[in-house]
């Protein structure tokens, strides 16, 4: 017979053991090597960053056309030996750049453009490389979190897409009476790769933390203030696109005088151009003059949007916004600056250098009012 029991026993204490707690239960699924993937979106991260900066040294030293043909694989080698070299030279002197604008040049002067688009080119299949060896190890190794699958694949036929763009921009100026190429093919390129830059800082920021904390986060979600910041992420987008504009046609290196263009508040002959709507593609004083007052929109919502941001009840989210505000005004002191200097090569780049970390202090305030971080009472995270 079993022992006498106690009335202060619990029933059934006496077989079986309780089940211990399962803690986490949110994460049981397929977490995937998630510290790992975002190593590689950051490596990925910064070629892309460098590319879009070599694209743009690219562009300003009239480099971009001179390689004459797309060969995504066997391009990758330069030419070998003289007569190899004698061929791209004869190709490049076939196209109107050369014959309107480089008559002349030396082969050693084709060799310094070359060079430079050969090397943008070559940036861009080190990436798809990069991603193409990554993407399939992690797959093969099911080490993909659970959900991330079509994220990943998603910035890998952009990149590829992207290739395609570059060669219909650069396809541009090798006929007709074209010096470049075409501004607004320049503007599509130059936008893709924004979005894909601003896709991966995105999942980077993510992949940062646990899922179990982004659902967390996601309860003190900010509506309003992650909404007014997407509006400033897109126009600052159409900032970037009048950039690419300015630069697609030297805008830049025209009216070096400030806060007026030659003297007025508008440029002379903004419509000098038929039809109308290409002075908006092709006239550098309109295009420069949009520029320059679309900065100074992007200036003063971003001013609202860091006011709205200053009244978040959180540390990390208000030190964001002060982040941006800080590179906001210092982009348009580099913006003032390069045009009055006639864009030179080294304000030129920094200029553009201070676009993209723009793009990301944007992109991290508004993950910032998406997914708030955890703080204490007293406002510590």
């Amino acid at each position: 017979m079993s022992g006498k029991r106690s009335i202060f026993e619990e029933v059934g204490s006496g077989n079986t053991a309780k089940p211990a707690a399962q803690p986490g239960l949110i994460d049981k699924g397929n977490k995937g090597a998630r510290g790992a993937i975002r190593l590689w979106l950051m490596l990925i991260f910064v070629m892309v960053a460098a590319m879009i900066l070599v694209g743009g040294l690219t562009r300003l030293t009239d480099s971009g056309l001179s390689i004459t043909e797309w060969k995504p694989l066997t391009g990758a080698l330069p030419p070998m030996g003289a007569e190899a070299w004698q061929d791209a030279f004869q190709k490049y002197q076939a196209i109107p750049e050369y014959q309107m604008q480089n008559k002349g040049m030396s082969l050693s002067e084709f060799q310094f453009i070359y060079w430079w688009e050969w090397s943008h080119r070559q940036l861009g299949r080190t990436i798809g490389l990069v991603w193409a060896l990554g993407f399939v190890g992690f797959a093969l190794a099911r080490k993909i979190p659970a959900g991330w699958t079509g994220r990943l694949l998603g910035i890998g036929a952009l990149g590829g897409f992207q290739g395609a763009i570059g060669w219909w921009m650069v396809s541009s100026g090798l006929t007709g009476s074209r010096l470049d190429v075409a501004s607004y093919r320049l503007a599509v390129h130059l936008g893709l790769a924004f979005v894909i830059f601003g896709y991966l800082a995105w999942f980077i920021l993510l992949l940062g933390r646990p899922e179990k904390d982004l659902m967390q986060a996601r309860r003190g979600r900010e509506g309003r203030l992650f909404g007014i910041t997407t509006g400033l992420l897109h126009l600052a987008f159409l900032q970037i696109l009048l950039g690419a504009l300015v630069a697609g046609i030297d805008a830049g290196r025209g009216f070096p005088d400030w806060p007026l263009m030659a003297g007025g508040f508008f440029p002379p002959d903004m419509f000098s151009l038929a039809p109308w709507w290409r002075n908006f593609f092709e006239d550098a004083g309109l295009v420069q003059f949009l520029h320059r007052m679309v900065g100074y929109l992007v200036l003063v919502f971003g001013v609202v949007v860091w006011r709205r941001g200053r009244n978040s009840g959180n540390m990390r989210t208000r030190a964001a916004y002060d982040a941006v505000l800080g590179m906001l005004v210092l982009q348009v002191i580099l913006g003032v600056a390069t045009v009055m200097h006639s864009a030179p090569l080294h304000l030129a780049s920094l200029h553009q250098l201070g676009a993209i970390v723009l793009w990301v202090l944007i992109l991290r305030a508004r993950f910032n009012a998406q997914y708030p971080s955890a703080q204490s009472v007293r406002g510590a995270a």
